[in-house]
């Protein structure tokens, strides 16, 4: 191949490839905003049926939740906006305002596993330990076989 050719296809190259993908849609940012609220009335109806003291237990809503999370990422990707982004940001923010604010605890308190659990964490590493022992005693008796 002459190198004439070589340049052409170097040339025609990108514009074939970029043929093969869809072409990108800009990010309608005001439509984005208006398709939001959609997400937001459906996430505010069904943490309605949840009591209020219930809001602050995940296990509670975390379906819901996910649900919401991505009914956003749907709405803002139909309009060609990448997500998460800053204007999405502002709005999950504005639910988590209006629905988790008081769910930080300045204090943490610590719990001990429960027994059966405390005793098998403990157990393992001494019977690893053992065995381990064990095994290095072993092969160093045998050395025939393994030296």
């Amino acid at each position: 191949m002459n190198k004439h050719m070589v340049a052409l296809l170097q040339l025609l190259l990108p514009l074939v490839c970029e043929g093969l993908h869809p072409p990108k849609q800009k990010c309608n940012e005001t439509l984005m905003l208006k398709k939001l609220p959609e997400c937001e009335k459906s996430f505010e109806d069904t943490m309605m049926l949840i009591n209020p003291n219930q809001w602050c237990n995940l296990t509670e809503f975390i379906m819901y939740y996910y649900i919401f999370s991505k009914c956003t990422e749907n709405k803002a990707m139909d309009v060609g906006c990448f997500w998460p982004n800053s204007l999405a940001d502002g709005f999950i923010t504005g639910i988590h305002r209006q629905f988790f604010s008081n769910c930080t605890s300045d204090k943490i308190t610590w719990e001990d596993p429960p027994d059966e659990i405390l005793t098998t964490l403990i157990l393992i590493p001494i019977f690893l330990t053992a065995a381990m022992i064990s095994l290095v005693v072993w092969c160093s008796k045998r050395a025939d076989v393994f030296g």
